[in-house]
């Protein structure tokens, strides 16, 4: 009878700080950042939780708002990066900053 009771002392702890510890991990996401459109599409730009990279998940303007993503792009290194690459390859607009 005591080794069970050892155990029940002994395993419940253990088991409590690896769920705190595995649902701490999980509990990680992306975070919105903004949105807008141009041209003939909208995006939203997103971050990853630890605001390493950027990127932007871009709809046809016409899409419906529960609609999947027409694309989602690579990993950007700043919001900066990713908002000229949406203006210069959806957005249509002439930068500077544009490749010619």
């Amino acid at each position: 009878m005591k080794l069970i009771q050892i155990l029940k002392v002994a395993v419940i702890p253990v088991l409590t700080v690896f769920s705190f510890v595995s649902t701490s991990n999980t509990a990680l996401a992306d975070y919105l950042n903004s949105q807008g459109s141009g041209g003939n599409y909208r995006y939203e730009l997103w971050s990853t939780d630890d605001n390493s990279g950027y990127y932007l998940k871009i709809w046809s303007s016409e899409a419906s708002q529960n609609s999947d993503a027409h694309s989602t792009t690579r990993a950007f290194a700043s919001s900066r990066e990713a908002l000229i690459y949406f203006d210069c390859n959806y957005a249509e607009r002439s930068l500077p900053e544009c490749p010619r």
